[in-house]
């Protein structure tokens, strides 16, 4: 839902509850979409966790386990004109 800037204001507890039940709520001022309001897990997931690439690796289902092989691009590298 599209929410007047004026009226998103008088109604801001409302447009925090449809954010948390219904989703990501847009504001608009002058007809144009300026703001959208989100619920905080709806942005922890799109902020994601903040988390370093070897924490993320050590969290695979691959982790620890034996015998697994990665095949390598055996194809030659690009020629780039500089």
């Amino acid at each position: 839902m599209g929410w007047q800037l004026q009226e998103a204001k008088a109604r801001l507890s409302e447009v925090i509850n449809k954010a948390q039940g219904e989703g990501p709520q847009h504001i608009t001022v002058r007809g144009v979409s300026t703001a959208v309001v989100l619920s905080e897990a709806d942005y922890e997931r799109l902020v994601g966790r903040g988390e370093t690439l070897v924490e993320f690796m050590r969290r695979s289902p691959l982790c620890g386990q034996d015998g697994v092989e990665f095949a390598r691009d055996g194809s030659l590298a690009r020629e780039v004109e500089l």
